[in-house]
């Protein structure tokens, strides 16, 4: 008799709720939504199946951060350099 697989199908795909969520607006909702996806990811009371997705998400919401951080970044070197240019938000 041939053996059931141990492995549920839902497993090759894991599902990313919180990866495909829109992105916050400003860096200060980025940053509170990435502090408190840390949290949880730390507890370690995540379930294994929301990992993933979690870590994507929390992936996501750095790069979104860095992202609105370099381009205020660079509006500064603008600005000491004396030239002005209209600051675009990633």
């Amino acid at each position: 008799m041939p053996k059931a697989s141990a492995t549920p199908q839902s497993a090759s795909v894991p599902s990313q709720p919180q990866a495909d969520a829109a992105m916050p607006a400003s860096y200060e909702d980025a940053m509170q939504e990435l502090e408190a996806l840390v949290r949880r990811l730390e507890s370690g009371e995540m379930p294994l199946d929301q990992l993933l997705s979690a870590y994507q998400r929390g992936a996501l919401l750095l790069q979104s951060c860095r992202d609105k951080l370099q381009a205020v970044e660079d509006q500064i070197k603008l600005l000491d350099e004396g030239s002005i240019k209209t600051w675009k938000s990633p």
